[in-house]
Formats: C-alpha cells, sequence, structure tokens
C-alpha cells in the first residue's frame, strides 16, 4: 500500500488498460468520478473561499494528490486548508488571496514532506507558488513552470 510498483501485474494487466482507455463508457465513467470526487468540490471550495482560477487549481490538484480527509499516515485537503485558514484568511473572509494562497500551499509542502511517495514539492514550488509570486491569479498567459525537473510553457490561447 502507498507505494508504485506494478511488479506481477504483467502483460494482461497492460493489455486489459491499453484496452480500457479506448473504452468511450470507461472514460465517462472515470470522468464522472473525477468530477464527483475531485474536480466539483474542489472548484465548489475554491469559490466559496473566494478563489480565483489559479485557486480553483491549486485546490483541485490538493483534492486530487491528498484527498478530502485524513487517512493513516497522510494529510488530507481537510487539514491543509484547516491550516492555512489559522495562518491567513481566505478572500471570501477578507483575505488577501496571495497571502491566503501562500500560506495554503505552505501547508501543502508539509503535508507533501510527510508522505513518502508524494515527498517531491516541486509541483508546488516551481509551478504553483510561481504563479502565485508572479500574480497570474486568472492564470494568464504566458506561463512557465517547472515540475519534477521538466520546463513548460503556455504562450497562450
Amino acid at each position: 500500500m502507498g507505494g508504485d510498483s506494478h511488479e506481477g501485474l504483467g502483460d494482461a494487466f497492460t493489455g486489459a488498460w491499453a484496452e480500457a482507455a479506448d473504452d468511450t463508457a470507461f472514460r465517462r465513467a472515470q470522468d464522472a468520478e473525477r468530477d464527483e470526487s475531485y474536480f466539483d468540490p474542489a472548484v465548489a471550495r475554491a469559490e466559496a473561499d473566494g478563489l480565483s482560477a489559479l485557486g480553483q487549481f491549486i485546490y483541485y490538484d490538493a483534492f486530487v494528490m491528498h484527498g478530502y480527509a485524513d487517512a493513516q499516515g497522510t494529510v488530507g485537503f481537510r487539514t491543509i486548508r484547516a491550516e492555512a485558514v489559522e495562518a491567513a484568511d481566505p478572500p471570501a473572509e477578507g483575505g488577501d488571496e496571495e497571502a491566503y494562497l501562500n500560506a495554503f500551499l505552505d501547508a501543502r509542502v508539509e503535508a507533501l514532506r510527510k508522505e513518502p511517495s508524494h515527498s517531491d514539492t516541486s509541483r508546488v514550488e516551481t509551478a504553483q507558488r510561481v504563479f502565485v509570486h508572479e500574480g497570474r491569479l486568472q492564470l494568464e498567459t504566458p506561463l512557465a513552470w517547472k515540475v519534477y525537473g521538466e520546463s513548460y510553457r503556455i504562450d497562450g490561447p
């Protein structure tokens, strides 16, 4: 549990996964699960906190990686958000969005460091936090970032 090993899954698993990837019903089911479990609750919470498109993205990424609630050996979104709210008010409560997002990202980095399978914090420090520091709250292009040692850039629509 908690590892990324595929040992023992073999060709049967790989073939079944490739077949499922082309199955439209399977893909619809995956999309529905993503929206119900991660995207919709993350965006709703971000909107309730008065966050921009960047805040919605940051919340969604945290929902996907950490889940909503804490599990044994992990820190979930709910705890990360509670720690951020202790450090800074979200915009819906009169706080500065950049200060709040930095507090959220600080709490998230601490959560990442507690999980061996998620200890690389580059998705926060060299991507999301860069956008906060640049004030790109609506994810205005161009966007340039690094994740896990790879560089990316979006120049515009």
